[in-house]
């Protein structure tokens, strides 16, 4: 089993880029803190972690993260060993990211360019969840465009739903 998951702050802003074919893909460092703190300095330590990602997962990443933002990166880890033109072998590991996710709230007093729902607080999102394509409402309207929808809502009757009786087999 090849699983990593890993949570720090972007290094640097991600770089986004497209292949000849067109498919979007994104690199980027994140720094992770080690549990630990260094026994002569006293200071904590990082390691700094290559993660590569592809398709939405790129865009979403390119469009919503920057530099010092905390993420979470789920993946696996991949051998990206290469030679250069003086016979040189290089040997990295990088993560191959399956799943993305912000791990901290956006702070609405903050002002920060970091393009995910400025001004909205608390707004989180993966790039699974397609909400992060909406636009973020204004802040000055965002009660009020809150309460309207909460009265629209109706939870319909339960009668609607048929009783399962069942024999405690399970069907497959």
């Amino acid at each position: 089993m090849n699983k990593v998951i890993i949570m720090g702050r972007l290094c640097a802003d991600p770089e986004f880029r497209q292949t000849p074919s067109g498919v979007a893909t994104c690199r980027f460092s994140v720094a992770v803190n080690r549990p630990f703190t260094n026994k002569q300095t006293g200071e904590r330590e990082a390691d700094f972690i290559r993660v590569t990602c592809w398709r939405q997962q790129a865009e979403f990443v390119s469009r919503y993260f920057r530099k010092g933002n905390m993420i979470a990166v789920e993946g696996s880890l991949r051998n990206n060993d290469w030679t250069d033109q003086n016979g040189v072998k290089h040997y990295s590991m990088d993560v191959q990211a399956e799943n993305v996710h912000f791990c901290e709230s956006k702070n609405p007093n903050q002002n920060n360019n970091s393009g995910y729902g400025a001004g909205n607080g608390g707004y989180q999102a993966s790039y699974q969840q397609p909400a992060y394509s909406q636009p973020a409402p204004a802040p000055q309207a965002a009660p009020a465009q809150q309460a309207a929808p909460q009265a629209a809502v109706q939870l319909g009757d339960l009668g609607d739903f048929e009783e399962i009786l069942s024999d405690g087999e399970v069907p497959f």
